[in-house]
């Protein structure tokens, strides 16, 4: 590349800072000017909530690097306060409003890496002061500066009442957050359940974790206005008639790719208002090159088409972007998994793949298979339940996977990630060579597990009843409950016959005589137990199946249809 070669990125932060970086790296003589319309041009946005916490302590060490850290170390133009308003690609230039006024920059290679904007709901009233979001540092220390004043000026006895619209990741983060710095919070979500992408069945023990510190929770409805009071503060009225005072209000219901200034370009957009890009990030205009949050993506499993909001696409469609600019060899563009993690006080919750509803919704069959092992050996002290939701294709191959637990879950949903991305199915889950000492996990580890049932279910070995099919399958078979009579008294099914599994031999007939010809429903607290009795059963010619992921799925999915102690 020649020294007259002009670089110039349109945004910093993780994809544009990225590739200005790696375009440094490449190529040492080329200009290379970032233009940042905000104040701060590489900060640690997935950190914001840590700091709010208090967790991270000092403000500075979000700030990961200055126009100043940048000239020195990788000879970078960044110029913060700049934005810019519009492309003109005929004469490859840029216009720009700074400090200075208005200028025209030229460039030879463009890359855009505007971000995202938060969603802004149509609710009366967010205006109001009390009102924040939690996107950008300026929006951490507006937040930071309410809170503490809130903390400082309390009445006695009583904490500063929160309000945080929207049960996504970041709200999540928000509402633990504010938790932690001693405030009052309720929780407004418009979907049935807290973290939306999260399959409904692990949503309970999200929900659990936050009832248990004390979060309200408003779950299926919205928030129609917000409300000034007299003293400052507000109200916040609910869809459902519900109106909660607050002190502070968070909203973060989801963010939009900020492609104005690419629509207004003629660039092409995706239906989603994302900005199209090529696999080496490349968009309609040669010259131009897009990344992060803007920009439109493929989904690796469903093949649907649109942005995906993460820090680790964008810094890697950054370095991508850098490589093809720069001549460089690049590694196209794989379709994204969208893997995601998210500590929730002391719970772990993470997705990989395609969840139940987007199987649905691309009309992809698959099979649903659930593990509740412990995330090390059980002998060893410590260890916790890992709850492993997973979705197979007919012929093995692993479509995607959920879990929650209080320790191991990373490490499981990065394996199984990894699995996606490789094409792997339930044999090689199920072959999988992982670390292993009683510390750290199991001789067979939940991966394996994971691998073993789905290899079960999907060659007929264990044939599985859905707790979704509760209603037909009470009305067209058997429930047969092996677990212990003391499980049975904390909470069953009404109807069905309770059989420990130890028994379940010596009481063949019994089952034959209650089943009258039906086929048998098995279900034990976890699965394990009910799949020994359902092999026991097939065994004796009985047509029987077993219940996927046990009493801990059905009674999460269809509290409903628990007959509890006090009505036993």
């Amino acid at each position: 590349m020649s020294a007259s070669r002009r670089i110039v990125v349109v945004g910093g932060v993780a994809g544009g800072m990225s590739a200005a970086a790696r375009a440094r790296r490449l190529d040492e003589h080329a200009e290379i000017i970032v233009l940042e319309q905000g104040r701060y041009v590489s900060f640690a946005n997935c950190g914001l909530p840590y700091h709010l916490s208090g967790e991270i302590g000092r403000r500075e060490d979000l700030l990961l690097h200055t126009p100043e850290s940048l000239a020195r170390t990788l000879d970078l133009d960044v110029r913060t306060g700049h934005r810019v308003t519009a492309i003109d690609r005929a004469a490859r230039a840029v216009t720009v409003d700074g400090p200075d006024g208005t200028s025209e920059l030229s460039y030879d290679a463009l890359l855009l890496a505007p971000g995202a904007v938060a969603v802004r709901p149509p609710i009366e009233g967010l205006d109001h002061p009390v009102v924040h979001s939690l996107r950008t540092v300026p929006d951490l220390d507006a937040i930071e500066s309410a809170v503490a004043e809130l903390l400082g000026s309390r009445p006695e006895g009583r904490a500063p009442r929160a309000v945080v619209l929207g049960a996504g990741f970041i709200g999540l983060e928000a509402v633990e957050a504010l938790v932690r710095r001693g405030l009052e919070v309720e929780l407004v979500e418009l979907a049935d359940h807290v973290l939306p992408p999260l399959d409904p069945e692990l949503a309970p023990l999200l929900a659990a974790e936050l009832t248990a510190h004390g979060v309200g929770l408003h779950l299926g409805v919205s928030a129609d206005a917000v409300t000034g009071t007299p003293d400052g503060a507000a109200t916040v009225a609910l869809s459902d008639g519900t109106v909660l005072p607050a002190d502070l209000v968070v909203v973060n219901v989801g963010v939009r790719p900020a492609s104005t200034l690419a629509e207004q370009a003629g660039l092409e957009l995706g239906p989603r208002g994302a900005i199209r890009v090529d696999a080496d990030q490349r968009t309609s205009d040669p010259h131009i090159w897009a990344v992060g949050d803007a920009v439109e993506v493929r989904q690796a499993v469903t093949g649907a088409v649109g942005p995906v909001p993460l820090a680790g696409p964008a810094n890697r469609q950054g370095r991508r972007a850098a490589d093809s600019i720069c001549g460089h060899r690049t590694t196209p563009q794989q379709p994204v998994l969208g893997t995601a993690i998210l500590r929730l006080f002391g719970l772990t919750a993470a997705v990989t793949g395609a969840n139940q509803a987007a199987l649905r919704f691309a009309g992809i069959d698959h099979e649903v298979v659930r593990v509740h092992p412990g995330h090390h050996a059980g002998y060893f002290p410590g260890a916790e339940q890992v709850h492993i939701v997973a979705s197979f294709a007919p012929d093995g191959r692993l479509l995607g996977a959920q879990a929650v637990g209080r320790a191991g879950v990373d490490k499981r949903i990065d394996v199984l990630a990894t699995a996606i991305r490789a094409d792997m199915g339930a044999d090689d889950l199920a072959e999988l060579e992982l670390a292993y000492a009683p510390p750290y996990g199991s001789a067979k580890d939940p991966v394996n597990m994971l691998g073993f049932v789905a290899q079960n279910v999907l060659d007929g070995t264990m044939p599985q009843w859905q707790p979704g099919d509760l209603d037909d399958v009470r009305a067209t078979s058997l429930v047969l409950d092996v677990r212990s009579p003391q499980e049975h008294a904390a909470g069953h099914l009404e109807g069905a016959l309770l059989i420990p599994h130890t028994e379940l031999r010596g009481r063949l007939d019994e089952v034959r005589a209650a089943a009258a010809g039906r086929p048998v429903s098995v279900h034990c607290a976890s699965g394990v137990r009910s799949y020994l009795a359902t092999r026991i059963l097939r065994g004796e010619g009985i047509d029987a199946r077993n219940l996927s992921g046990g009493w801990l799925t059905l009674s999460a999915l269809r509290p409903d249809a628990v007959v509890a102690p006090a009505l036993a």
